[in-house]
C-alpha cells in the first residue's frame, strides 16, 4: 500500500459523554418546537404553515444528531431499499455536522448581540416593516428558547467524537 491509501477500520464505540450529548440535542430543541406548535391555536392562520415547518425541520435536524452515535450513522440500514448495507462516508458527515453546528453558533451569537445592541444590517430595516409590531418577548417566551443555546456546541462536540471514531486510518508507510 502506498502512503496515500487509506483503509476504514470498524468504528470504536462512541464516548459515553457523546451519547449523552447526542440525546441532549433533541431535548434542547423540543421546548421551542412544542411552544411554536402551541401557537397554532392562538395565532393567525397566515403563519400556521411556517410554525409547523420550522418545528418539524428543527426536530428532524436535532434527531439526525443521533446518527453520529448510532450504527445507522455509519451504514445505511439493510431494510432501506437500494441503499441498504452501504457505508456512509465519514468525511461528508463530519463536514455537514460541523458546518451545521457552526451555523447554529453563529445564529446564537448574532441573536445575543442583536438583543444587546439592536444591530440591524444595512438594507434590512425595511424587511418586515409591513408586519404589525410585536412586543419584545419576555421570560415567558425566552425560557423555551434558552435551551437552544446549547444546540450548536453539542453538535460540534458530537461531530468531533464521530470524526475521532470513524475517520480513515492511514496505512503506515514502508
Amino acid at each position: 500500500m502506498s502512503p496515500t491509501d487509506s483503509t476504514r477500520t470498524s468504528a470504536a464505540a462512541p464516548s459515553p459523554w457523546a451519547v449523552w450529548a447526542a440525546y441532549a440535542v433533541p431535548l434542547c430543541v423540543l421546548p421551542s418546537a412544542v411552544w411554536r406548535l402551541s401557537l397554532l391555536f392562538t395565532d393567525d392562520a397566515a403563519s400556521t404553515w411556517y410554525m409547523i415547518f420550522l418545528s418539524v425541520l428543527s426536530m428532524l435536524l436535532a434527531l439526525s444528531t443521533l446518527g453520529l452515535v448510532h450504527r445507522w450513522g455509519q451504514q445505511v440500514p439493510a431494510r432501506v431499499p437500494l441503499l441498504g448495507g452501504r457505508s456512509i462516508p465519514a468525511r461528508p458527515v463530519v463536514i455537514l455536522a460541523m458546518a451545521g453546528g457552526l451555523v447554529l453558533v453563529a445564529i446564537t451569537v448574532y441573536f445575543v448581540l442583536n438583543q444587546m445592541f439592536h444591530f440591524v444590517p444595512r438594507g434590512w430595516a425595511s424587511v418586515g416593516s409591513d408586519e404589525p409590531a410585536h412586543p419584545v418577548p419576555g421570560w415567558e417566551v425566552l425560557r423555551y428558547y434558552v435551551p437552544l443555546l446549547a444546540w450548536g456546541p453539542l453538535v460540534i462536540a458530537v461531530a468531533a467524537d464521530y470524526r475521532r471514531r470513524v475517520a480513515p486510518v492511514r496505512a503506515p508507510s514502508r
